[in-house]
């Protein structure tokens, strides 16, 4: 290990992968890792396979074939009130590579960035491989609020990005129209770049529609949105996303992106735009699907008197542990449950650096009825034993 990076050389494997890991390899299940437990909506592997079939199968434009850049262009006008130009739109091999891309073109060696916490656990990580220091707000359960007096104080002469995750992954909440305000005046005032994952902004359950950081004043030239067919779709395997930014901006994610992966297979390409054209009937019904296996878990979850925190959105239901009389931290909640009950969740310390609370699991919801039903009573039978 003595000639791997340092920021590789210590590092665990990603709590996600460790817990399904263990999952499979008991069992058990798993509420823990987020990706629906279905093949995926028919029209999009109809698309798939036919691209495969009848169109090229060799390397599309290194920014993504101009139908899905027109498609994801359209899209946002039709949801979200965009109007971007084809140049703005960078076709990526999912969320995480436009992650990794945006950091790599803007971050420099000594940059500080503002990570709020708890966080996707690559942010921090690649911050740190291009030679930034990532500085971490903490937020709060249960609302996991934005608060400008702490955003305000870990601003530096040094800060040059801010990264946004809004609706929030662990914590399943959305920022409010004023926090967004906030937020994009902290950027405008210190002549921050604001990295905006908004990957869940199409799976939201109550609130506001979802409004980009980049419609604020003074955010368009300044705000790098990152978008993802696998969580609008349910296809988190096909690892299909986008980076969207003022042309200027664009210009360099694109050279980042070209030595990064270069490009993304056609036939996703061709089948998530044809995806995004989908009339609003069905986008309906698919919010219904999700909304009922949201609303199953929680019901179920409750009934087994765990107290679970408010939810707008995400694929996912935190559940405070102290608040259900349960005396374990998350780390050990979680262990003892998928080796004991054989259901797995994710501890939310782990996306946490610095001090964290250490009282808050999350679950995934988006699974089949009965293997709902099947986690809660087993669940539900480990939390009597720990009384």
């Amino acid at each position: 290990m003595a000639r791997i990076h340092p920021v590789y050389a210590g590092m665990a494997t990603t709590i996600f992968e460790a817990m399904s890991a263990l999952c499979r390899e008991l069992g058990a299940i798993n509420l823990g890792q987020g990706f629906p437990d279905d093949h995926g909506p028919a029209e999009l592997i109809e698309a798939a396979a036919r691209a495969l079939r009848e169109k090229s199968n060799q390397y599309p434009p290194g920014s993504g074939l101009p139908e899905l850049r027109n498609a994801i262009r359209a899209f946002y006008r039709r949801w979200q009130g965009l109007e971007l130009a084809s140049e703005q739109v960078i076709v990526t091999s999912g969320a995480t590579e436009a992650i990794a891309d945006a950091v790599l073109a803007l971050v420099c060696p000594g940059d500080e960035v503002i990570l709020f916490q708890p966080a996707y656990d690559a942010y921090a990580p690649m911050v740190r491989r291009a030679g930034g220091v990532p500085v971490s707000v903490a937020l709060h359960p249960p609302h996991w609020r934005y608060r400008a007096a702490d955003i305000a104080a870990a601003i530096t002469a040094k800060t040059r990005v801010l990264m946004l995750n809004d609706p929030l992954n662990p914590a399943g909440t959305a920022a409010s129209e004023a926090e967004l305000a906030m937020i994009a005046e902290t950027c405008v005032a210190h002549d921050l770049i604001a990295i905006s994952d908004e990957v869940w902004e199409h799976v939201r359950f109550t609130g506001p529609p979802h409004r980009s950081l980049m419609t604020f004043p003074g955010m368009a030239g300044r705000t790098i949105k990152i978008g993802s067919a696998g969580k609008i779709f349910g296809l988190t395997g096909w690892k299909t996303g986008w980076l969207i930014a003022a042309p200027e901006l664009a210009a360099g994610l694109a050279r980042a992106h070209q030595f990064v992966t270069y490009t993304t297979p056609p036939a996703l390409q061709w089948a998530v735009a044809d995806g995004l054209t989908l009339p609003s009937t069905w986008f309906a019904a698919r919010d219904a699907a999700w909304s009922a296996s949201r609303e199953r878990l929680r019901a179920g979850l409750e009934r087994a008197s765990f107290a679970v925190l408010p939810n707008a959105a995400t694929w996912f239901l935190c559940v405070d542990l102290a608040a259900s009389g349960i005396a374990l931290g998350d780390r050990e909640f979680s262990e003892k449950a998928l080796r004991e009950a054989g259901v797995a969740s994710i501890p939310v310390s782990a996306l946490f650096e610095g001090d964290a609370p250490t009282h808050i699991v999350r679950f995934c919801f988006t699974k089949p009825d009965a293997m709902l039903d099947a986690a809660v009573e087993r669940l539900g039978v480990f939390r009597r034993s720990l009384i």
